[in-house]
């Protein structure tokens, strides 16, 4: 007996120490309260600890309200509560309600085609017919809006997200959506006879998750936005009649890659997974003694935890379809309910209140102020919001505060201030340009390439003692982020800042136009041939080997063993596209890329292998302006004056104005959401970031640190890019 009393004694001290006694349960009615007394009661009488005691609210977000003010420890929620309660209140994620399969999801929400409708994929959506659950249902509505808003796919200006909807999809039908633009009925079929079009009853035949997905078997639609089990559940000989015949087989899902997989491959083909409910606890209380507790309450009391009848209601406390509880995994929870789906309710967020009603833009130049002024003429004869305002910043710098300091909103910079602008003034990516037309946004791809015939280059230490060609020095694909990959795989290593040492030490010789300068190796000249009388050699603009051409003409020319090129240039100078008799005769299937990762590859295959994705340039702003707001104005301001605009003001063209590249690049084709890279890191790619952050040095030390001024330098050579 002793001992008995002796642990017992340890057990309650390690509660209370824990300052975990007793854990108060926050509950929102009557009903739920007496189920939580019953509770109480069973775990007491299993003599299971924590104690629980019962405290009522009128809603989640009171018990958010006293989980703030230390009133409750902990209660149960589902996702989009947590979400709701999260903007405001801080908290920890204990455990997770589950299934029996203990995943802890709810479900997948998927996106259908036919098969047979083998031309449709996540990225084309735009212009075809749709078929959704409900308006303002998770599976049909929030998640695939949300996802493609969030994705980049769709804008919504002035946070008119159904206005947003409609002017992405032709027709849909969206139960519910009566008082939205007509679009987003039209495909609705009411109960057969005319009546209850769009409701948001089963007297419209498109109505939930089987309505709609019926609706694309019927061909009123391209797509249907429902659950994973929804074709299962219609399929191969389940189902109501209209569904009889029907074979899972002939469906499948649009993935967010682009691919489309089997119906069956929802787990890794989905565009969100929508978590079952969690258990939101106060930051003081431990996860773990109240997650025990729950899963001893469970095992031991006997009390039914998931089931409401006797209560007279449902889903009280807990979710009558759960079956267990899982650990969390995750207390933060953001990281628990996945980012995936935590963005596509923070994309479905965007309201009225998110919406300036100017967006101050900064401007560098008077050529910059007047293209401005005319922009916000421009966008306000078009009625977009929010209006544009012009403020004049002495440098990049100078605006870059006044955003900071909410003087301004906005500005488009280039990769070198993108980096200044994220790390020193924390500034994130709104809206990125595209050169392509693309949703990738990348200027281009640095590449190093090698001729095919040539079998003794196999990695990137093979380069030592060998020949090289770049397209000048400080240039960014031929010179630094070349040099960068070098220094990051520790193949060279510049001693006091002396990269162009360390260069002439690892290389044989080299061609870079423009390293003939005092203290730079002259090896590193070596290989370059003047100009067409043989003068002005190693010369920056003038040798004949300088720039991206002239450095691959320094490779064919056999000067040089691998050239650091962008991956275009291959192109632009074999298979006929150069008549120049050093190129005439050229074929791209003679040359082959080098990898960052150390293996080749075909020329064609430069997104896979390549040094680094040089990215495009993007509008910065604070990070509390909702970005959605900025490429809801900006992409519909496109469609009016963007490329295609036939008269008038031109967002992408600065010859009126006395300067080029205002405000936006002239070469842009179009503006793109930022999709899932919403930080400058992101924007800008690991292997870019990796090549600046290796060529920058301090002069006191060895270790390599990333500065703002050099990787400035590092992109000033994007300016002419596309034109040179």
């Amino acid at each position: 007996m002793g001992s008995w009393v002796f642990l017992s004694i340890l057990l309650v001290a390690a509660h209370y120490v824990s300052g975990q006694s007793t854990v108060r349960w926050c509950t929102i009615s009557s009903t739920e309260e007496d189920k939580c007394k019953a509770m109480a009661e069973a775990f007491t009488s299993a003599s299971i600890r924590p104690t629980l005691r019962c405290v009522l609210a009128s809603s989640k977000a009171e018990c958010a309200q006293k989980l703030t003010k230390k009133e409750v420890d902990a209660f149960s929620a589902t996702v989009k509560d947590i979400y709701d309660n999260g903007k405001q209140t801080s908290f920890k994620i204990a455990a997770g309600e589950s299934g029996a399969d203990g995943k802890g999801i709810t479900y997948y929400g998927v996106a259908v085609v036919k098969r047979a409708n083998s031309a449709i994929n996540i990225n084309n959506l735009k212009g075809k017919n749709s078929c959704h659950t409900g308006k303002h249902r998770t599976a049909g509505w929030n998640i695939p809006v949300g996802y493609l808003i969030d994705s980049g796919k769709m804008s919504a200006m002035g946070c008119d997200i159904s206005q947003g909807f409609a002017d992405f999809f032709n027709a849909s039908c969206v139960p519910g959506a009566k008082d939205d633009p007509p679009s987003l009925c039209e495909q609705c079929a009411g109960d057969g006879t005319g009546k209850f079009k769009c409701d948001e009853s089963n007297s419209e035949k498109y109505y939930s998750y089987n309505g709609a997905f019926r609706c694309m078997v019927d061909g009123a639609g391209d797509v249907a936005f429902v659950k994973h089990t929804t074709v299962g559940e219609n399929t191969d000989g389940k189902g109501e009649s209209w569904a009889q015949g029907l074979k899972s087989d002939d469906y499948q899902l649009l993935c967010q890659d682009g691919t489309r997989s089997p119906v069956k491959d929802y787990e890794k083909c989905n565009l969100a997974r929508v978590p079952s409910r969690g258990i939101v606890v106060h930051n003081d209380i431990s996860s773990s003694v109240v997650y025990n507790m729950l899963r001893e309450g469970l095992q031991k009391s006997g009390f039914s935890l998931f089931s409401s009848s006797s209560f007279g209601g449902s889903n009280l406390l807990f979710s009558d379809d759960s079956t267990t509880f899982i650990e969390a995994g995750k207390e933060n929870y953001i990281e628990w309910m996945g980012r995936r789906y935590y963005d596509v309710l923070k994309a479905m967020d965007c309201s009225a209140s998110d919406v300036p009603s100017d967006l101050r833009w900064c401007v560098l130049s008077y050529g910059e102020q007047q293209k401005c002024a005319d922009m916000a003429v421009a966008f306000n004869s078009k009625s977009l919001v929010p209006k544009i305002k012009c403020v004049f910043g002495t440098s990049v710098e100078d605006c870059l505060k006044k955003i900071k300091n909410k003087e301004a909103d906005a500005i488009t910079l280039d990769g070198g201030y993108i980096y200044t602008a994220g790390k020193s003034f924390g500034l994130v990516p709104a809206v990125g340009e595209s050169y392509t037309g693309d949703t990738d946004g990348s200027i281009y791809y640095s590449v190093a390439v090698l001729k095919k015939s040539n079998s003794n280059i196999q990695r990137f230490s093979d380069l030592k003692g060998k020949r090289s060609c770049h397209t000048g020095y400080g240039r960014t694909a031929g010179w630094n982020i070349p040099m960068g990959l070098l220094i990051e795989k520790g193949l060279i290593r510049p001693q006091k800042c002396e990269v162009p040492k360390a260069a002439g030490e690892f290389f044989q010789s080299s061609c870079i136009p423009g390293a003939n300068q005092p203290g730079i190796p002259s090896n590193l000249c070596e290989q370059c041939i003047g100009d067409s009388s043989g003068k002005n050699k190693c010369e920056k603009g003038q040798d004949l080997y300088d720039g991206y051409n002239g450095a691959f003409r320094c490779l064919v020319e056999d000067h040089g063993d691998v050239a650091f090129i962008k991956h275009s240039t291959v192109f632009q100078n074999t298979d006929g596209n150069n008549t120049e008799p050093w190129a005439v005769h050229l074929q791209s299937r003679d040359f082959q890329l080098l990898c960052s990762h150390d293996s080749r590859a075909e020329v064609t295959q430069y997104s896979k292998c390549n040094l680094a994705r040089v990215p495009s340039h993007a509008v910065m702003i604070r990070p509390c302006t909702n970005h959605h707001v900025i490429f809801g104005l900006l992409d519909k301001a496109q469609s009016f004056f963007g490329v295609n605009s036939a008269s008038g003001f031109k967002m992408f063209e600065s010859k009126d104005y006395e300067g080029t590249d205002l405000i936006f690049k002239d070469s842009t084709i179009t503006l793109i959401g930022v999709g899932e890279r919403k930080t400058y890191e992101d924007w800008l790619g690991k292997s870019y970031l990796d090549a600046a952050v290796a060529m920058e040095c301090s002069a006191s030390s060895t270790v390599f640190s990333l500065s703002s001024v050099l990787l400035m330098t590092i992109v000033s050579s994007l300016v002419s890019l596309l034109t040179s």
